[in-house]
């Protein structure tokens, strides 16, 4: 790229709500493990919790309302996983989806599980489901151009509402 590429000043994105990552101690890599065994749920973002699984909100989401479904158990591959937990794995997605059309107005969802490094986990020995909720024409210029995402609401004050919806 040359010089005709760059602006010429530097623009300035607020987000004072993002003051949250920056007072948070490094993240626990076995954080999943943690919030498994919390009875703290708020301060893990904890949502549902099931019989096998839980739902909890992603600390560090590609879109706001990223969730999670986790096994409590501690485990790196689909197939260490029992019947019983693969399908409350599924029921909490649908449970996070229904929460999220309410809560947010979701009008789509990405569901997906990136199994190993290579394949984009940030936590690679504890499987979890992603639910990403997304709406018509959600993406622009930010991502394409200054590699920036825009998430519109802080973790707590939506964890409030998506509790509240799931209570």
């Amino acid at each position: 790229m040359d010089d005709k590429e760059f602006p010429k000043q530097l623009g300035t994105l607020w987000a004072p709500w993002r003051v949250e990552y920056f007072e948070q101690k490094p993240a626990d890599p076995d954080f999943l493990l943690e919030a498994a065994n919390t009875t703290d749920d708020a301060a893990h973002l904890v949502l549902r919790r099931g019989k096998g699984a839980f739902l909890i909100m992603n600390r560090y989401p590609y879109a706001s309302g990223h969730l999670m479904a986790v096994p409590y158990r501690k485990v790196a591959a689909l197939s260490d996983l029992t019947d019983a937990e693969k399908l409350e794995l599924w029921q909490l997605a649908e449970v996070a989806q229904d929460a999220l059309r309410r809560v947010m107005r979701a009008e789509g969802f990405n569901l997906g599980l990136n199994l190993g490094a290579c394949a984009g986990a940030g936590v690679t020995d504890h499987v979890h489901l992603h639910i990403v909720p997304r709406w018509a024409n959600d993406q622009n210029f930010m991502p394409i151009l200054a590699q920036t995402r825009i998430i519109p609401e802080g973790l707590m004050p939506l964890y409030e509402k998506l509790h509240a919806a799931l209570a």
